[in-house]
């Protein structure tokens, strides 16, 4: 799902890329979609081919930080899909494994380009709200049911909701408002039967602000996902971004009706004891954007869309929290 949905038709629609090919380890499914592309067999094929300048680590995440170190030993550039590493430390190396073999290496946090995230990101920097004393940054399913995919819930370095839906979160809480300085997470497991942790509530404790960051699986009608409470007032913003709905459907996002939220998914503005709140439209989704960073990175020598370095300050908030949540208690960063 991942290369169908988030990754070939980004490559593929953008003029400065060509869709090469991808490494299937089963079903061979691409050249349904993509008939003049090649099906690989195996990663070392892949690499082999000297053609390719960009290698997009879409697999599992227990296998991400294997699969990169490879991709990087070979001089191609890598983008890798959310959790970025096993751990912090393992982010670090491929950091810096990047730096000296001079290739780029992108974190493929894709929800920066949210609509209902843009819409947040852009009342916080128009300071509507004034200075900002708690957000919430939320992804709320319900959903009760184990995934039938084994390396989600099989107890790994990579599953668990921690690592799954966690970055996304945490990513958007660390654009909006940089590391905090002190983690607190509680962390748990909610479904029947399963394996690994599927419920996180973390706080990151800043000087002047608390931040919540959550995720679950059992929340049926869930209080707006993003919320920011300032000293001139506050936004309320459901979770709304429809991108990943049409690109499922095969939506090109040259379509002009490409990341518009529907009607009625306006976020909602409190200030200066209005009675009744004004609506925000949220800008139009945008992940197009991601692979156009990457391209610009690459040719024109710019730092990625979303850096090495901000994945290992998301991997350094993930392992505080699992640190806390052992411990019962505050991890400073």
């Amino acid at each position: 799902m991942s290369g169908r949905v988030f990754h070939a038709p980004f490559v593929d629609s953008h003029a400065g890329f060509k869709l090469s090919g991808c490494w299937e380890r089963s079903a061979k499914r691409i050249n349904e979609r993509y008939p003049s592309v090649r099906s690989y067999d195996s990663l070392d094929e892949l690499l082999a081919d000297a053609s390719i300048d960009l290698v997009v680590v879409n697999t599992p995440t227990l296998t991400h930080y294997e699969y990169t170190k490879k991709v990087l030993e070979s001089g191609k550039h890598a983008v890798v899909e959310k959790a970025f590493a096993g751990n912090a430390d393992e982010a670090a190396e491929l950091r810096d494994l990047a730096r000296e073999k001079d290739v780029k290496l992108a974190v493929f946090q894709n929800r920066r380009w949210d609509s209902d995230f843009l819409s947040m990101q852009k009342v916080l920097q128009d300071g509507i709200v004034g200075d900002i004393v708690e957000a919430n940054l939320a992804y709320q399913r319900f959903d009760p049911n184990l995934s039938p995919k084994r390396h989600k819930e099989e107890p790994s370095s990579g599953s668990g909701i921690v690592k799954d839906l966690g970055p996304h979160v945490i990513d958007q809480a660390l654009v909006l408002f940089g590391l905090p300085r002190a983690v607190f997470a509680d962390i748990a497991i909610t479904r029947p039967d399963s394996k690994v942790d599927d419920y996180i509530d973390l706080l990151l404790l800043h000087d002047d602000k608390r931040v919540h960051v959550k995720a679950g699986y059992f929340f049926k009608r869930p209080f707006p996902e993003f919320t920011l409470f300032g000293t001139k007032g506050c936004f309320m913003k459901r979770r709304a971004d429809v991108q990943e709905p049409q690109l499922d459907a095969e939506m090109l996002p040259s379509n002009p009706d490409y990341g518009v939220e529907p009607a009625g998914s306006e976020g909602l503005l409190y200030t200066d004891d209005a009675a009744e709140p004004e609506l925000l439209t949220a800008p139009p989704g945008n992940y197009i954007a991601f692979y156009d960073g990457v391209f610009r990175s690459i040719t024109e020598d710019r730092e990625e869309p979303v850096t090495a370095e901000d994945g290992v300050r998301v991997m350094r908030v993930i392992d505080a929290a699992f640190q806390s949540h052992r411990d019962g208690a505050v991890v400073t960063l």
